[in-house]
C-alpha cells in the first residue's frame, strides 16, 4: 500500500498549528519534527512525533521514511546561524534515498526567480531584507537555487506577512509579483495541503496572498 503520511517540519511555530489542523481535517496522518515535543500538547492517533533538529541528517531521515510528501514551514531559530540551506540539503538527500518526490515549502517574498516582474514596492522590501538580515536572506535565495538544481517535485511558496488567524479570505497566486500584503495562516495551510496532489506549481515558486479588498 502506498504510504499516505505527510512529513511536517515547522509544525509548531506561530502558524504551524494551522497546518497540522488542516492536515487532520483532510484526513492525512503525519509525522512532525519537533525540537521540543514537550511543548506540543495535541494528542491524536494521526500524529507521530519525531524529536530533533532539521540540521541533523539522521533525524530528518527518520522523519521522512515511510512518508509520501514533505511540507516544510521551518522558521529561523533566534540567535542561531541561518538554517534554510542546511535543512534543505538534508531533506533532499533523505527524500532521494527513500524515492520520495513531492516537497512543498514556504519562503519570503524576498526570494528572486528569473521569471519575476516584482513591483517597486516588493523590490524595496527585498532590498530592505538584504540590508537588515543579509545572512538569512541570502540563505533563503540559496535554498531556492538548491531546489532548482534538485530532482524533486518541489514547490516553494513565497509569502508576504502571515496573519495568525483561522479567518479565510480570497486568495490569489502569482508567479511574477506579490500583489497582496498578507496571507491568513488558515488560507496558507489550505493551499499547502492542496498542493500535495496538485501538479500546477511543481518546480515553481508562486507568490500566495490574500486579495486586497
Amino acid at each position: 500500500m502506498k504510504p499516505n503520511k505527510i512529513a511536517v517540519i515547522g509544525g509548531t511555530g506561530k502558524t504551524g498549528n494551522y497546518l497540522v489542523q488542516e492536515l487532520l481535517k483532510k484526513g492525512y496522518p503525519m509525522k512532525l519534527l519537533l525540537r521540543t515535543p514537550e511543548n506540543f500538547t495535541l494528542e491524536n492517533p494521526f500524529i507521530e512525533i519525531v524529536k530533533g533538529d532539521a540540521r541533523d541528517f539522521e533525524t530528518v531521515d527518520r522523519l521522512i521514511k515511510d512518508c509520501r510528501a514533505v511540507i516544510s514551514k521551518i522558521g529561523q531559530p533566534v540567535g542561531e546561524k541561518s538554517i534554510f540551506t542546511d535543512a534543505t540539503k538534508n531533506i533532499i538527500q533523505s527524500m532521494n534515498s527513500h524515492g520520495i518526490k513531492r516537497y512543498i515549502a514556504i519562503t519570503g517574498l524576498n526570494v528572486n526567480t528569473p521569471f519575476d516582474h516584482k513591483s517597486d514596492k516588493v523590490k524595496a522590501a527585498t532590498d530592505w531584507m538584504y540590508q537588515n538580515y543579509p545572512k538569512t536572506t541570502k540563505d533563503k535565495q540559496d535554498e531556492y537555487e538548491i531546489l532548482v538544481n534538485s530532482s524533486l517535485d518541489w514547490t516553494l511558496v513565497r509569502l508576504p506577512l502571515i496573519i495568525p488567524t483561522s479567518e479565510q479570505f480570497r486568495t490569489e497566486t502569482n508567479l511574477v509579483d506579490c500583489v497582496g500584503e498578507k496571507i491568513s495562516a488558515a488560507d496558507l495551510s489550505e493551499f499547502l495541503v492542496s498542493q500535495i496532489d496538485d501538479e500546477t506549481y511543481i518546480k515553481k515558486s508562486p507568490f500566495l496572498y490574500n486579495v486586497p479588498d
